[in-house]
């Protein structure tokens, strides 16, 4: 009775139950798929740190005893296609029983439900074993409720699993200082030097090359920011701790031309190809922070565990609940096409020059430079969500259509109608003024609307809400900016109008 186990890509739970025993009637399947490096076009450094983390863990899993059948992107064996690599192992290894564990794409989800179903022989599905959550409790939490309010989802979670509690209250007596995360980075405090994982990149880059996979963004061989094995990862979570914590929480939101990464923990691959498990992280810089509470202060470590046993679980429910539908909406029928400079970086605009070259070159941008730089812009030009969401989950290492499709279509394009966010997350230049030193050596002028170095922020901004007027009449939160908007003089909005449409035509010359 053989059985066959197979592990993606984005499944590298060294703590799951299955590895736990070795069975030599049982054989692990793994495997570089074009299928997955071609469904949308990458970033060089994810798919390069997704190959050498596959291949870490499968050398871990040989090394415990367990037998792994693994197809290199390179293999001349390798049929690159999930169901074919799937049915070729059974007959080849005369297989009786077919595992996998739960997927946490749709797609994938579906494609192995409809491999099951042309198998003759026994098949399973196991949960991952990764998340605080299973994929429907956010739907069993809501259910009967108008508004999906992250607050009342991430105040349940710090209850049940009693994180930075004290009894029924939450430690220091309220549950979110959001309002203490939100300082501009000015130097005040230095920045230890980033770590780095020497890894052989250059083999697997090579290989990548051979293959003719069309990738896109920089890579340094030399300097690679990535952890791709559990030892590795427990060295970044190590370092954040040590590091970063004591900060993370003051400079969450600020973005600095000089520093490309502050204080932000850099975790999100490790976590998302599942290395390492949220509790663990959670538990870890909890822990850290008991133990340090004489220099760190509860604002830095909330807003971190809000960022994971919050948000991350609270966008997966919604993936969940929402597909599959969610990929094809389009509430504020958006339909323009990115810009040239998006893959380039090539653009007079400092902020979206520092935030896509930076993307470019790392495969990473934290979350207020994704949300208000480049999404904002991405909405404010009216982008079609289809677009933004292609690049966002090429870009970024950490993006994973679970993760990327909520943040992306849902809070940044609020292509969902609200189903996520309450209202859009746009704003002018003032915005990004407030929270970063870009502005300060920008081509254009962030207090100007209509000149010739006018910050193109701040015409699209009110041209945005204009065009959408109607859409957020009854939008409680749109209020303030849309009876500001009211009040416009109809020559100066014209004139709004007339170089936002500019802009819009004429993307790649600003």
């Amino acid at each position: 009775m053989k059985k066959l186990r197979l592990i993606l890509g984005d499944q590298l739970n060294y703590q799951h139950s299955w590895h736990k025993e070795v069975d030599e009637n049982t054989i692990y399947l793994m495997a570089e798929m074009r299928q997955e490096t071609d469904y949308v076009k990458h970033h060089i450094q994810k798919v390069i740190a997704f190959f050498l983390s596959m291949r870490n863990f499968a050398d871990v899993l040989k090394s415990k005893g367990h037998e792994v059948i693994y197809f290199k992107i390179s293999d001349e064996d390798n049929a690159h296609d999930l169901e074919n690599i799937i049915k070729n192992c059974i007959e080849k290894h005369n297989i009786s029983q077919f595992e996998y564990q739960l997927p946490d794409e749709y797609r994938l989800d579906e494609q192995l439900k409809n491999i099951c179903s042309t198998l003759k022989i026994e098949t399973k599905a196991f949960d991952t074993e990764h998340f605080y959550t299973s994929r429907t409790e956010l739907t069993e939490f809501f259910e009967g409720k108008k508004m999906l309010l992250m607050e009342n989802f991430y105040r349940m979670m710090r209850k049940k699993h009693h994180v930075l509690m004290k009894g029924s209250q939450p430690e220091g007596n309220q549950w979110n200082f959001d309002k203490d995360n939100r300082l501009k980075y000015k130097g005040q405090v230095p920045i230890p030097n980033e770590i780095t994982f020497n890894q052989n990149i250059e083999a697997v880059l090579n290989e990548i090359e051979k293959a003719n996979v069309a990738t896109f963004g920089k890579i340094d061989t030399k300097k690679f920011y990535w952890p791709t094995s559990r030892e590795d990862c427990l060295k970044q979570l190590d370092y954040f701790c040590k590091n970063l914590l004591i900060h993370f929480g003051d400079y969450e939101d600020a973005m600095h031309t000089d520093e490309k990464f502050l204080f932000h923990s850099r975790l999100s691959f490790a976590m998302n190809s599942k290395m390492l498990s949220p509790k663990e992280v959670i538990e870890t810089v909890v822990d850290f922070y008991h133990e340090n509470k004489e220099a760190i202060t509860i604002s830095q470590v909330e807003g971190f565990v809000r960022q994971i046993l919050g948000w991350r679980e609270y966008v997966r429910g919604i993936y969940w609940k929402e597909m599959p539908n969610y990929s094809k909406m389009n509430e504020l029928e958006n339909h323009n096409k990115l810009p040239d400079f998006y893959w380039t970086g090539k653009t007079k605009m400092n902020c979206m020059q520092k935030a896509i070259s930076q993307s470019l070159e790392e495969a990473y941008a934290h979350h207020i430079q994704r949300l208000m730089i480049i999404g904002n812009f991405s909405l404010l030009t009216q982008m079609h969500p289809d677009e933004v969401d292609a690049w966002y989950l090429g870009v970024y290492i950490d993006a994973i259509e679970w993760v990327e499709l909520p943040n992306t279509r849902g809070m940044s394009q609020y292509a969902d109608g609200g189903i996520l966010a309450t209202k859009p997350y746009v704003s002018s230049g003032s915005y990004i003024n407030k929270m970063s030193n870009y502005c300060s050596s920008c081509h254009y002028n962030v207090k100007d609307k209509f000149g010739d170095k006018a910050c193109p922020f701040n015409t699209l901004y009110w041209n945005f809400l204009d065009e959408k007027k109607q859409y957020f009449a009854n939008n409680q939160r749109m209020g303030m900016m849309l009876n500001m908007l009211k009040k416009m003089k109809p020559e100066e909005l014209a004139k709004i109008n007339e170089k936002a449409n500019h802009i819009i035509e004429n993307l790649n010359e600003y």
